[in-house]
């Protein structure tokens, strides 16, 4: 038998070491690993725990299956293991498998039987690859320069152009008053003596009816500017105050989409819409200790990455050592929409019955990089906004009466927020 194998491989010698140099290429490009995959796998199962350059709940895995290989002489296996059952590699008695889950805390790994070993290897490609470093914003310096010169010249422009124009007059003047001389002169027309003319302002005074116009013009303008001004008290659209700690509502409510009431869940169920502790900035920032996104000359990694520090030193997190060290602070905002004590506006009413999106007060705040008011939030504009919003009363059982009464009374189909009393001045004023 060994014989009849042994000429069938001299015969086949060829073929035989190709399949075996496939099938090891095989093996190989499978254990290596996919990094791209492996990045959604690691995200999908172990970024909740684990950071590649971070102790947090779990250790840090940049470069784990070397780490594991070189310091505990542990292969493959031992990982495929621990990743499938961690819980059976402890009870079993190793002593490294003991040691991680008594440094942290006795909190045994999630279990994932489900990842394949193609899987595995893809996450450790992933967790094999050399930290890379921050791009630089493009046009830093540069840009910043740019825009300061193209202001420079723009006022040199204007400038330039109103001094032209203010010649321009002067010259059209000096001409316009030698044409006039040189008429009279052709025609015989004899001017005044500069000393026999009638004053200016002596001739003003003489005409009643030009000083009357002038004191109701006056008069009249002072009213205008006087009631523009007082109409101004209280008014603070576009203020735009700086706060302790910068939170962008442009990368928390725009590019990861965090929905305004996970924040300001009380704007469902309250009058008002509430500030979120820092207990709610935690639940996401305990993971997210730096910042990766798009970055600009004014606002770089560096400076979103020291707001964070603020967070955890107002909440007392030792990012270190991972626990609240129990010395917190008051982070003391600045308030930037306020309402007169004697209006009242309730928030549940409006988002949770109403069905107002916050945009429609608030404006864009997906796009705010620091919040300022949008809207100018007077008696005008409210007033404005309830006679233009149709109420919604469909399938509103409780209504059904008072709806069918209110739509013949105004001979309409649908109803506004004025037609059902949003106009009574006790409704927002106590």
């Amino acid at each position: 038998m060994r014989q009849v194998i042994h000429r069938i491989l001299s015969k086949n010698t060829l073929s035989f070491s190709l399949i075996i140099l496939l099938a090891f290429t095989t093996a190989l490009s499978a254990q290596e690993g996919d990094p791209a995959k492996g990045k959604s796998l690691f995200n999908a199962n172990c970024a909740a725990c684990h950071q590649l350059d971070k102790k947090m709940t779990g250790p840090a895995l940049r470069h784990v299956e070397a780490r594991l290989s070189d310091e505990q002489g542990l292969d493959r296996t031992w990982i495929d293991a621990w990743i499938r059952n961690s819980s059976g590699v402890i009870k079993s008695g190793d002593a490294y498998a003991n040691k991680v889950y008594n440094e942290y805390g006795s909190a045994a790994m999630t279990a994932f039987p489900q990842l394949s070993d193609d899987d595995i290897s893809n996450i450790l490609a992933y967790t094999a690859e050399e930290k890379k470093a921050p791009a630089a914003p493009a046009g830093g310096a540069v840009a910043v320069q740019a825009n300061s010169d193209t202001g420079g010249i723009s006022n040199e422009i204007i400038l330039g152009a109103l001094a032209i124009l203010f010649i321009l007059l002067a010259a059209g003047l000096y001409l316009v008053n030698k044409t006039l001389r040189r008429f009279a002169t052709a025609q015989n027309i004899e001017l005044p003596e500069a000393s026999e003319r009638t004053p200016i302002w002596k001739a003003f005074v003489q005409n009643q009816f030009l000083v009357m116009v002038v004191a109701i013009f006056f008069l009249l303008s002072s009213a205008y500017f006087v009631y523009g001004y007082l109409s101004q008290i209280g008014v603070d659209q576009g203020y735009q105050p700086v706060q302790p700690i910068h939170f962008s509502h442009k990368i928390h409510a725009g590019d990861n989409g965090i929905d305004c009431k996970y924040c300001h869940s009380s704007a469902r169920v309250s009058k008002t819409s509430g500030v979120p502790s820092l207990n709610v900035c935690m639940n996401c920032h305990k993971s997210v200790y730096e910042y990766n996104g798009e970055t600009s000359p004014e606002y770089s990694k560096e400076f979103y990455d020291g707001e964070i520090k603020k967070l955890y030193a107002a909440a007392g997190w030792d990012d270190t050592e991972q626990k609240y060290t129990g010395e917190s602070e008051p982070v003391k905002w600045v308030r930037i929409h306020n309402l007169p004590d004697f209006a009242y506006f309730n928030h549940s009413q409006h988002v949770t019955v109403a069905g107002v999106e916050c945009q429609t007060c608030h404006g864009p705040v997906q796009e705010m990089e620091e919040v300022y008011q949008h809207a100018p939030l007077t008696m005008g504009w409210c007033i404005n906004c309830h006679r233009q919003t149709d109420v919604n009363v469909k399938d509103n059982a409780y209504y059904t009466k008072i709806h069918e009464e209110l739509s013949k009374k105004y001979g309409v189909d649908n109803l506004t927020a004025a037609q059902m009393g949003g106009l009574e001045c006790g409704k927002c004023h106590y």
